[in-house]
């Protein structure tokens, strides 16, 4: 049976086989060496690397000949807004950078569906570009299946800079697709002449690896989620916290009469092609139920171990699982609160859900315990305004710890007041951490009005 490599997403033998193969091959006699055989050998590698290089040209000529430059700017001039500006749309609260530097790239990642090709032409306006001069395209489109290569990239900035002029804007939607991108971007911004380039992929794994490290220093990185509560009702100006919390924050869910049918058409469609297919599974069941799982038990620890009793896999491959689930953004993890790493690791995460509608679809009836809709919610609200959320518990728990400027914050969230269960578990976090900020106890009430308490640390870029 054939494994997965996670990084490149291919196959390869597993560890044990070749293993078994390097010992046989050591216990097995050597046999013996001729000089005109080892000639032989040697002629015959290097005309397979002649052989290999010149199908390898081939390819790349094949691909480059599908795809002219013509055809690739017609292409382009369907996503992008060279003859009317970008229609309305609800404006983001995402932390963008203050300055839109040709020498830095802005890379968006962000769950499937969650606004980020929006986001893209939302920032014609913010940073006041020329639109006639912002080259867009998605990767995704079928007609380029055949041109994912970064010499297609060489051709789209001499064309579309032979066209409009030097010093355009590129932004670059599903660029995962696109082989050797990173590589390809560092060189273009190691020789900044005026361009600027934004870049989306649906992975949070996008600039993870060797490949990513190309980056380093080179970039601003930037997460879209789904709407929080104050876009829904931009969308939706009468909704309530409980139309948002049933709803979920999906662009076009929000408004949409299908709204049920939609959200689960995503869940399927993240689990396949941005689950499935990065870990090359023979079906997506056991990653479906393994999501589900962590919707149902949202908030709760999560045991890896018992996570592969339940669907009947290895402990290795359900770890591959949860990996997977948190590029894809389906799940995103909470970690034990500790200044320790050690400590931190040897403790079992949570996971919350990307967002709540889909949380609802995705489970039974315990999706629409509005205390635990809350508490996701919260949580949603946390990673978007502070990036690092963890939890604590020693006898009473704390839902959620946030790094604030004077200490670690401690945050319990319930519908109505707060209990006296959540004011233990405060002072005990204060008792193991005496330099901890006060805490912040999340209502209902206090939630609809935005937490203001918890606004989070301003963009430093």
């Amino acid at each position: 049976m054939l494994g997965v490599d996670p990084a490149a997403g291919k196959n390869f033998v597993p560890v044990d086989w070749v293993s078994s193969a390097i010992v046989h091959a050591v216990c097995m006699p050597a046999a013996p060496r001729r000089q005109t055989r080892t000639n032989q050998n040697r002629r015959v590698n290097s005309t397979e690397s002649t052989l290999s290089s010149k199908l390898d040209t081939a390819k790349l000529s094949s691909k480059l000949d599908g795809m002219d430059s013509a055809a690739f700017l017609r292409v382009a001039a369907d996503w992008s807004h060279w003859d009317a500006p970008p229609g309305r749309s609800v404006p983001r609260s995402v932390r963008l950078p203050i300055e839109f530097r040709p020498d830095l790239a802005l890379v968006v990642q962000g769950v499937r569906r969650s606004g980020k090709s929006t986001l893209l032409r939302q920032l014609i306006d913010r940073y006041r570009l020329d639109r006639t001069r912002c080259l867009f395209v998605n990767f995704e489109d079928p007609r380029l299946a055949s041109a994912l290569d970064h010499a297609t990239l060489d051709m789209m900035v001499e064309a579309f800079e032979a066209d409009r002029g030097p010093g355009c804007t590129y932004m670059l939607d599903e660029i995962q697709w696109v082989d050797g991108w990173q590589r390809w971007l560092r060189s273009q911004l190691d020789r900044p002449r005026g361009r600027r380039f934004v870049v989306t992929g649906s992975n949070a794994q996008l600039l993870s690896g060797e490949l990513g490290s190309s980056l380093t220093g080179r970039h601003h990185t930037v997460e879209v989620f789904p709407f929080d509560l104050a876009e829904f009702r931009l969308a939706r100006p009468a909704a309530k916290l409980g139309d948002y919390l049933d709803c979920g924050g999906f662009p076009a869910v929000v408004k949409s009469p299908d709204r049920d049918m939609l959200l689960r058409g995503y869940f399927q469609d993240i689990v396949e092609r941005d689950m499935r297919d990065r870990v090359a599974a023979r079906s997506s069941l056991p990653l479906r139920q393994l999501v589900q799982m962590l919707y149902e038990s949202a908030g709760a620890e999560t045991s890896v171990r018992r996570a592969a009793a339940a669907l009947g896999i290895s402990v290795d491959t359900a770890g591959l699982y949860l990996e997977a689930a948190e590029s894809a953004y389906l799940a995103m993890a909470c970690p034990f609160f500790a200044w320790s790493s050690r400590k931190r690791l040897a403790r079992n995460r949570k996971f919350y859900p990307v967002d709540t509608g889909l949380r609802r679809v995705a489970v039974t009836a315990t999706g629409r315990d509005r205390g635990k809709q809350l508490e996701c919610a919260t949580f949603l609200l946390l990673r978007r305004r502070f990036g690092r959320v963890s939890y604590w518990r020693w006898r009473g728990e704390v839902d959620f710890v946030v790094e604030g400027p004077r200490g670690p914050i401690p945050v319990q969230v319930s519908w109505d007041e707060t209990t006296e269960r959540a004011q233990r578990a405060v002072d005990e976090f204060h008792a193991a951490h005496p330099t901890a900020a006060e805490a912040v106890f999340v209502t209902a009430a206090s939630f609809e009005a935005g937490v203001p308490e918890l606004a989070g640390p301003e963009f430093d870029g």
